[in-house]
Formats: C-alpha cells, structure tokens, sequence
C-alpha cells in the first residue's frame, strides 16, 4: 500500500454523535432546540445518544417550555442509565419548581417523580411539599398524582414527611380536578399498602360527591371508583348517594357510565325500598343499551360487564332482549357474548322471538355461531321447563335440514334435555337414529350412544345400533369408547338375551385387552366383576337413578361474582377473574414459587379458591394493583374466640368442615433450625410466619415460627388445612401464646394422615390457611417434604406397611415423574 492510500481511512465527516454534540452547544436558541428534536427523534427510534447527557442537561436552563420538555422527556429515559450524571439536573429541578409560571413549577415534579433513581428522590420532597400546597391548582393536582410515584419508590418516606396526609388534606381542595388526582393517588397508594390508608368517612363523602359534577370524565371515574368501595351506613344514605350519582349514567363517555353502575349497583344491596330498586333499575337500562351502538371493542367490553350485571340483577335489562339481537355485519365475539346474554334474559313471555332469533342463527354460514345457537337452545330448554317442548321442536326442524354440525350438535343437546327431563320426549328418539350414520364427532357419537343405552327398552333395535358402533371400536376416541362399553353394559341387563350377551364380551374383550387406557381398563373390569358376581347389584349401580341436570346459565359462584361486580369497568370484569387471577403483583413470592414447581391445574384452583374466601370476609395475601379495581379493607378485629368456638369465616375456606378447624389452646414452643419463610411480613401486615414439615421421634410435626413485627399483641391463633394427596390434618390443637409486638414463639403441631385426602392427580402442595383474633386470614403455600414420611430405620412391620400402602403408591409415583 503506497502512502497515497491513506486518504481512504480518513473523512471530513464528523458523524451524527459529534454533529450533534456541537449543535447542542450552539449559541443559537433555535439551532440547540433542533438538535434536541434531532436526540429525542434518536431516542426514540432506540439509537442510543445517552454520550450527549450532558450536552442535553445543558439545556435545561431555558425560558422556552417545549425545550424544556424535551430535555425533561430525555432525562426521564437515561436517568437510570446514567443515575451521577442525574444529580446534575437536580439543582435545574429546585429552581423550575419555584419558577412563576405554573406549567414550569407542574413540569418539574411531574419530571421528578418519573425519573426513578434513588439518589433523586431526596431532593424531590421539598419541591414537592411546596407544590402540594402551591396556589395554581394545576400545580397541585400534578403533584398530587407525583405524590401516588413517589410511595411506589419509597413508601417510608412519603409516610415520614407527612405527604398522605398533605394528600388527604386536598379532598377539601377547592378546584374538583386537584380533588379527583388525590383520591387516584391514594386510591392507588391503598393498593400498594397492607394497612388503611384512604377510608372515606362522611365529611369527605359530601366533598367527593360535591366534585363529582365539576370533574372532567376521568375525574368522575377515579371518584366514583372510591365512591363504589364506600359503605352507606343506612338506606336513606344509600338513595341519598345514589340520587347523586344517577345523572352521571347519561355521560357520554362509557367509563363514566360503568363507573356509575357499580356504584349504583353496590349501594343497591342498602337499600330496602322496592320501589326505589326498581325505579333504578329503569334508569340504568337505557345508558346500558346506549352502549351497544358503540363500536366494535366498546360493545364488547360493555357486553361482558351487561353478562355480571344481568346474573345479580336481570330486571335491569328484562325488557330489552331485542337489543342483544345480533347484526349480520357483528363480529364474531360480540355474537358470542350477545348469545350469552338472551340465554340469561330468556323468559317464558320472550321465548318464542328468542327462538325465533336462535333459528335463524343456526342457518348462519360461520360454523362456530351456528354451533352456539344451537346449544343456546338447549340451554334455554333446560332453563324453562314450560318452553322446552318448543325447544325440541326448533331442534327437530334443525335435524332436518340434514346440515351436519347442525345435527350433531342438535343431538348433543337432546341428550342433556333427556337427562333434565326423563321419561318425558323419548317419542322424538326414532328421529334421532335416522341420522346415525352421520355422526363423525366423538361427542356427538357419544351423546347418541348415551340416548341409545339409556332407553334400549324402548328402541327395537338397538343391539344393532350399538353394533354398528362396535366395529370401530378399538379406533373410538376414550369419550366414545367408555360411552359404548356403559350403553352395551345397560342394554344386557335391560336385555339380557343372546344377542347382547355376545356383544358385551366382545365389549368387555376389546375394553379390558386390546386397550392401553387405564379408564376404559378399570371401568371395564367393575362392569366384569359386577356382572359375574351379582347382576342384581350390577342394575343397582348401572341402571341407578341420575341426578338432574340443572341451569348453567348463571354459572358464577355467588361470592365470585360479588367480586366481579366490584371490579365493573376493569379488566376483572372482562375476564371474568378476580384481579389476583391475573395480576402478578397480587401474589406473594412464596406463591410464585409454588407457580414454577407445580402443575397450572393445582395453582389455578388454588387460585380460585383464595379469591371466592376474600369475598366472604377473608384477606387474600396481598392487594390487587389493578386501575380502580375495589381496594381490599383489612376486616374489623373480632373478639377472641373461645377454644371450643369456631367462627364462620373458616367454615368454607378451602373445603374443609369447621370440625377440622384447630382452634389455639395451652401455649407451647419449640426450638429448632432456621425455617423457610412463606408469610413474609409485608404480606401479613406485620405476622411473618415460617413453617416446615418435621419429623421426629417417629412422628410427623409441622414446625411454625410465627413473628409479631406489628405494633399490637396478636392472639387466638388457628390453622386449617386444605385436602391434600397424603391427607396430612392437625392431629391436635395449635399452640401459640399471645405474641407481644416484636415477639416470637414457635411451636409443633402434631399432624396424622389420611384424614383430609384430596380427590385428582396426586401432588405434593399443602395449603394452609391461619388466623388470629386481629387480623384477617392469611394463606400460604407449603411443600410436602416426602422424607418425613420414611421411617428413621428403615423396618416396618407387615401390618403397619398394609395400612400406609397408599402412602408408598403415592411417594412411587412422585419419584418417578422425578
């Protein structure tokens, strides 16, 4: 390479970092504010210019406000990338914070609070306890929200410097939007906090509901939020409230509207009139039904809120079915829900233009809509006894339109009609059989080979029936094969000639040999053994009366639904799960390490199970952080109970008796090693407990520590555990002395097994649930320790192994799938 060459490796060109660089450093105004639009255009494409910190930090001392939020926003994104270079901008802050003008003073504590370093904060609570009081509302209602950022990143600062208090004195502000930011903040704040932060009283009552009228619509929605979560101590103060709140249902925006119906819907349950009830609900049908002509997603999200309201009160829409009528041009999930809604507003006076409706659905070319339709009509026979003839008639019209999935679903449904209804429409059954030939979907098989079992007596032919299904029987899915070897079982004992006895060994033959599932197996060998021992007690068990099925319409368990409707106009709501389903931040970490260590099945009906309790009264582990979903208050403290008391708000936890509950009695403690904490004491409100299953002597024990870090004695300790595979129980009561504030005790609790065994696949969680006389109940997560079932040397006598064999099946199959 000749010395010429070295042109090549250099250029004129500075590059776009020190281009910039140079521009933010001009002396021109104009010039520095392109070059900061240039950094932030940069910024947010993801090129990283956090070199030009300082430059852009240089900036900031400027009279014009759009450069200024421009060199704020940048701030806010490297922040935490350059946390030093941070505190160069603090001094900036303090200044703009005293500045004249009020977007400035506003701007710089909202920056503040956005910008999440530690070393910053410090510095942010004087400007802020300026703004809180500062005389341009703007200014306040900014700081208010700030206040809300401020206790998420350090919350024992915000309650030292007295900020809940400087935010709780702004519910008397006089501007409604300052009033609206402080309930959001403390409404959020409360959400974050294990203790009572925000506790709406009747003086602050007259001020929120005062606001509400001024507010903007966002406004209106965080006071009515808080409003919902207020209880009226009588009805007269209930209909009070709510006679404010009723002109906020004809607000144009949806949220405002939602908003207002939960609050209605919530002080409804105060109020005693009749009149007074149904007067509201006239009122709150027609901003219901205004919803529906929203778009798309709106009618969606207004439809899965119509769906919880209609289960708890469906007078409000009684009369307006003809709204949920779908439109051909509706999206498929709005259909879907609107199908939902005519099921539960379906009536003996509306039922024959439902019908109507449902028919014509069930000629639609989307096959999943016409698969709903028709199951909509058998749900409404099964609801209303009176229009279930009418219904097996649409069915019957259905069938002979010959559509395939039309008749397959049709017949799935007559069989659940059958079953809600016996001996009463097995006239149309010879209808049925003429589309035999047709079914090629397992439930749909299934369902006609269930009808055919059920009523052989009365069908000529139906060992031929079942025999044309028998040829194929080794290739059925399980559904239809435990349906065949039930339905050829019934019709040798209702038949019992040469014919069916042929065909049930054939049955019995493929079932028991010629299959690998273990179902079909098991159930094949009952039938076997019933059938050669004692045919009497075989007809006992096979041809046993069944038990009625019933209306599903309203599926939800009422405590459930309790709490969905007091998260209407969340997403609680949408999903139709409570927020701790959800929300990650509602579990607690011993919770999210259960969730990495065992099957989804056993969390989520864990998970259920914790969140129908709450409503009952129980506290579940931590709060909600949902946008306005109902702050959970922690419960009143009741009287100590007596040992031989048992309080109601145990009795259905997790499914156990209140005879299983094991009250405290005579203290003891107990020394050991360190255990594993699963009720941190952030998550107790102060009760830290650990725990861990021991074993000792040739017993089993469950060794607790619990620690009193709260600031009142805690008393009246018991514990309840919920079914488990190995049956693990309390085998005596729960000892543990009244704890002083920042005392401990530790105790064992003798446990037995198989007395609380569960139902399903085996698996090695233990759910307890513990109280005390103070505070609510506390739930955790606990791992079974298998080796505490071994015994220390390793001998068992023969009679002592036949009685714990279960116990070894189980620990088997455990080390296995290990």
């Amino acid at each position: 390479m000749s010395g010429h060459d070295s042109k090549y490796f250099s250029t004129t060109k500075k590059g776009e970092i020190p281009e910039l660089k140079e521009e933010l450093n001009s002396q021109y105004k104009d010039k520095r504010k392109d070059a900061v639009k240039k950094v932030i255009a940069a910024m947010t494409v993801g090129k990283d210019v956090s070199s030009l910190f300082t430059d852009v930090v240089n900036c900031m001392q400027t009279e014009n406000l759009e450069l200024k939020k421009l060199v704020y926003l940048y701030l806010i994104n490297y922040a935490k990338s350059q946390p030093d270079l941070a505190i160069l901008a603090v001094n900036t802050f303090v200044k703009d914070s005293q500045d004249p003008n009020p977007l400035i003073r506003a701007l710089a504590v909202r920056t503040m609070g956005c910008i999440r370093v530690d070393k910053i904060t410090e510095y942010l609570c004087d400007p802020l306890q300026r703004c809180l009081k500062d005389d341009d509302p703007y200014v306040r209602k900014t700081a208010a929200i700030c206040v809300a950022k401020l206790y998420d990143i350090n919350a024992e600062l915000v309650e030292d410097r007295g900020f809940l208090d400087s935010l709780k004195d702004l519910i008397s502000d006089n501007n409604p939007m300052v009033v609206a930011n402080a309930v959001a903040a403390l409404a959020e704040i409360q959400e974050n906090s294990s203790g009572p932060i925000f506790e709406i009283t009747t003086p602050t009552l007259t001020k929120l509901l005062t606001a509400l009228n001024e507010c903007t619509e966002w406004g209106q929605v965080f006071i009515l939020d808080a409003l919902s979560r207020y209880k009226a101590s009588d009805a007269r103060e209930a209909e009070n409230i709510v006679e404010r709140v009723t002109p906020r249902l004809q607000h144009a925006n949806c949220a405002v509207v939602l908003s207002a119906v939960k609050m209605i819907l919530q002080q409804m349950e105060l109020i005693t009139s009749t009149d007074v009830v149904r007067n509201l609900c006239k009122k709150m049908a027609p901003p219901l039904v205004t919803l529906l002509s929203a778009e798309p997603e709106i009618q969606y999200v207004a439809l899965r809120n119509i769906n919880l309201i209609v289960q708890r009160r469906p007078t409000i829409l009684a009369h307006e079915i003809k709204v949920f009528f779908c439109k051909y041009n509706d999206p498929i999930y709005v259909k879907m829900e609107k199908l939902e809604i005519m099921i539960k507003l379906a009536s003996d006076r509306n039922i024959d233009q439902v019908l109507l409706e449902f028919k014509e659905y069930a000629t639609e070319v989307d096959v999943d809509f016409v698969r709903k339709a028709v199951r909509a009509i058998g749900r409404c026979a099964i609801k209303l006894e009176r229009a279930a003839e009418r219904c097996i008639s649409v069915l019957l019209e259905l069938i002979k339109i010959k559509v395939n999935y039309v008749v397959q679903e049709a017949i799935i449904v007559i069989k659940d009609i059958f079953r809600r209804y016996p001996n009463t429409y097995e006239s149309i059954i010879a209808t049925l059989c003429e589309s035999l030939d047709t079914l090629d979907e397992p439930e749909a098989k299934a369902s006609m080979i269930w009808i055919i079992g059920e009523y052989a007596e009365r069908i000529d032919n139906a060992d031929e029936l079942l025999e044309s299904f028998l040829e194929s029987f080794p290739e059925e899915p399980p559904q239809v094969q435990l349906q065949l070897l039930t339905a050829t079982v019934k019709l040798f004992l209702k038949k019992p000639t040469e014919g069916p006895q042929q065909m049930i060994q054939v049955v019995l033959n493929n079932a028991t040999v010629e299959t690998d599932n273990p179902d079909l197996r098991d159930r094949a060998y009952i039938y076997w053994r019933l059938l050669s021992t004692d045919p009497e007690a075989a007809k006992d068990v096979v041809l046993a009366e069944k038990p009625v099925i019933s209306d599903d319409s309203n599926q939800l368990d009422s405590t459930l639904l309790d709490e969905l409707l007091a998260n209407i106009a969340t997403l609680s709501s949408v999903y139709h799960k409570p927020p701790d389903a959800f929300v990650t931040r509602a579990k607690t970490a011993t919770q999210k390490t259960e969730d990495d260590d065992y099957p989804d099945g056993n969390e989520t009906r864990y998970s259920e199970t914790l969140s129908n309790a709450a409503n009952g009264g129980a506290s579940p582990p931590s709060s909600s952080s949902v946008p306005h979903a109902a702050a959970r208050q922690p419960a009143p403290a009741p009287a100590a109970p007596a040992p031989a008391a048992v309080p109601d708000l145990l009795s259905d936890l997790i499914g156990l008796d209140n005879n299983q509950i094991v009250p405290a009695d005579q203290p003891a403690t107990s020394s050991g090693p360190p255990l594993p904490i699963l009720l941190p004491a952030g998550s107790g409100q102060g009760l830290q407990i650990s725990a861990q299953l021991v074993r000792q002597d040739g017993q089993i024990f469950y060794s607790l520590l619990f620690e009193n870090n709260t600031q009142i004695t805690l008393d009246g300790f018991m514990i309840q555990f919920n079914k488990n595979s190995f049956g693990l129980a309390a085998a005596g009561p729960l000892q543990v002395p009244p704890l002083a504030p920042g005392a401990s005790a530790r105790t064992l609790l003798p446990m037995v097994l198989f007395q609380n065994t569960s139902t399903g696949p085996p698996n090695t969680l233990l759910q307890v649930a513990v109280k005390n006389s103070q505070q609510p109940v506390w739930y955790f997560n606990d791992k079974i320790l298998l080796h505490v079932f071994f015994t220390e040397d390793g001998r068992m006598e023969r009679t002592s192994f036949l009685e714990v064999r279960s116990l070894f099946c189980i620990t088997f199959v455990f080390y296995w799938y290990k």
